[in-house]
């Protein structure tokens, strides 16, 4: 992937350690990568060593600030680990998210297996041979 695309790394607040262990496991993918995430999971990621663009946060718009990202198609995927049992004021927020992903075709994975096979995706776009 070359090094000016971007990906958009949300969190709910219950899957955010889940997001930085994930990160920190690719994070051979993520240095070359720009990162742009919501406020509160971007200083998690930060805290690993990572370069991140800071949103606002989540429910204070965040979501959709990365939504608008992807519609002016300055975000290639995005990584949304979402807490499926849980209630979220900003769900509005969260499903415009998801669909302008769909209409736009950027790939979203919503739980670490799909990112996993989102990040070989990139990395075999790469050149790469680190499957993990």
């Amino acid at each position: 992937m070359p090094a000016e695309k971007a990906i958009a790394i949300i969190a709910h607040d219950g899957k955010k350690a889940e997001m930085v262990a994930f990160v920190k496991d690719h994070s051979v993918l993520f240095q070359k990568t720009k990162l742009v995430a919501t406020g509160t999971t971007g200083q998690y990621v930060e805290q690993i060593g990572l370069k991140v663009k800071k949103l606002l946060s989540g429910p204070k718009g965040g979501d959709a600030q990365i939504a608008s990202l992807v519609a002016e198609g300055k975000v290639h995927a995005v990584l949304f680990f979402r807490d499926p049992l849980g209630k979220h004021p900003h769900e509005p927020d969260v499903q415009m998210l998801m669909r302008l992903c769909d209409l736009h075709n950027v790939p979203l994975a919503t739980n670490p297996a799909t990112a996993r096979l989102l990040v070989k995706g990139f990395e075999l776009e790469q050149g790469q041979n680190r499957i993990s």
